[in-house]
């Protein structure tokens, strides 16, 4: 029989898998949350393709306000011919200035249209900032609940590494069989390779999140946070109202003004423009006194008849394309609720899951350690029980990880799609 002191050593592994999971004490190469998430906002190449997006539609947008250039024509006739009309004796040249002046609107269609392209490029650059946010948030709390969970690992291996040699001495001594000590080998050859795969997506996750953050390479050491940390969610009316201010669906706002626009740019193309002519001409004639020089003015308009193109074709284009917008939008609503409330019906299920396993498991697992032990001293339990009970405490410790790590994912999703606090009625973990 071993002394209580020895059996200590898995009761102070199992007490590892059962508190707190918080890690506040920060060094150089620590990553809070708010520190991941102003990195991400600062460095993410998204939000450089955004920006020059913006970039695009505002070059659009002055493009759009541009009035048609004038032209400048020369002309000379009445030269290079026969008799009077050799060489440039009779030569009239004239050099003219015209301008188009666009009637119906047109250009006013054109502005409209561009300033709403540089509206929708503005909401889809805080929609992608919004998106990157929340999936840095998802990344760090996968990170968070990674090293936990490796932690957990740790612990239930070093608790198997210390009992083994007192296992040893109880078959040397005649009280256990061999096949005990292989059993217990199993079982710590397979909480190692579990713990491989956790280190694993541990890597994963901490490579996603400093490529969130703009780094192609992993610059920091440890993410810290206080993932215990929960609450009740309000009610799902209350989150889905939220989602009227998610800019994917305020860009379809501009989307459709844009489209107003361009349909009605459609519309009055057939309508023509004017085109005014200003020129000076210059007249040689030849008479029986000599060379006659004269100057004079010259004045015309013109402007085109549409009969044959009524532009009939990109009014119909324009028009499917309006009508588009509202099935697009009622689509990309229709998306977004449908991840919304998977989002919270996974934070509502993750929390119920929460509040049984720290009512009712995690109690119980300790009690079930704290009672192996106090039964193994007395001969009462084998040391294979008190492993089974460690075992199962760190499986209640890794449920309630699981779930957490559901918590705080759903709750960046939430937050994400909407845009703001979900304003959980948060209570502190154990």
């Amino acid at each position: 029989m071993f002394r209580r002191s020895q059996i200590a050593c898995v009761i102070g592994a199992a007490a590892v898998l059962l508190f707190p999971l918080s890690v506040s004490a920060e060094s150089p190469g620590a990553l809070t949350l708010s520190r991941a998430l102003q990195r991400a906002a600062a460095a993410n190449p998204k939000l450089a393709a955004a920006d020059l997006s913006i970039g695009i539609a505002t070059g659009k947008r002055i493009q759009a306000g541009a009035v048609p250039n004038p032209e400048v024509s020369f002309e000379l006739d009445n030269a290079f011919g026969t008799g009077d009309y050799g060489g440039l004796r009779s030569a009239e040249t004239t050099l003219q200035l015209s301008q188009v002046i666009e009637l119906g609107g047109k250009r006013d269609a054109r502005i409209a249209a561009g300033s709403a392209e540089l509206e929708s490029a503005r909401w889809e650059r805080a929609a992608v900032r919004l998106e990157i946010l929340s999936d840095t948030a998802v990344a760090y709390f996968s990170v968070l609940s990674g090293q936990r969970k490796v932690q957990v690992y740790d612990a239930q291996i070093a608790a198997l590494d210390r009992l083994t040699p007192l296992l040893q001495r109880r078959v040397d001594a005649g009280a256990s069989s061999s096949g005990e000590i292989a059993r217990a080998q199993v079982a710590a050859d397979l909480i190692r390779a579990e713990r491989e795969r956790a280190r694993t997506a541990l890597a994963i996750a901490r490579r996603e999140l400093a490529i969130l953050m703009g780094s192609s390479a992993v610059d920091f050491a440890y993410v810290v946070g206080d993932l215990g940390q929960v609450g009740r969610p309000p009610v799902f009316a209350t989150v889905l109202r939220g989602l009227d201010s998610n800019p994917q669906l305020i860009r379809w706002t501009a989307i459709r003004a844009q489209k107003d626009a361009e349909l009605l740019s459609a519309r009055l193309k057939p309508f023509p423009d004017l085109k005014v002519e200003l020129g000076w001409k210059h007249i040689r004639e030849p008479t029986e006194f000599g060379l006659r020089r004269d100057n004079a003015v010259k004045l015309g308009a013109s402007i085109p008849i549409p009969v044959w193109d009524q532009n009939l074709g990109s009014i119909t284009e324009a028009q499917a394309a309006r009508a588009k917008v509202e099935a697009e939008r009622a689509a990309s609503k229709a998306a977004l609720v449908l991840t919304l409330a998977k989002a919270y019906d996974t934070l509502a299920g993750a929390s119920r899951e929460i509040e049984i396993l720290r009512s009712s498991a995690l109690p119980n697992a300790r009690k079930a350690v704290e009672a192996i032990e106090s039964g193994y001293s007395q001969g009462r339990f084998t040391l294979l029980e008190v492993l089974d009970a460690e075992s199962a405490a760190a499986q209640a410790a890794l449920r309630e990880l699981e779930a957490l790590a559901s918590f705080h994912t759903s709750v960046a999703t939430i937050e994400g799609l909407t845009g703001a606090r979900l304003g959980l009625n948060r209570e502190r973990g154990r």
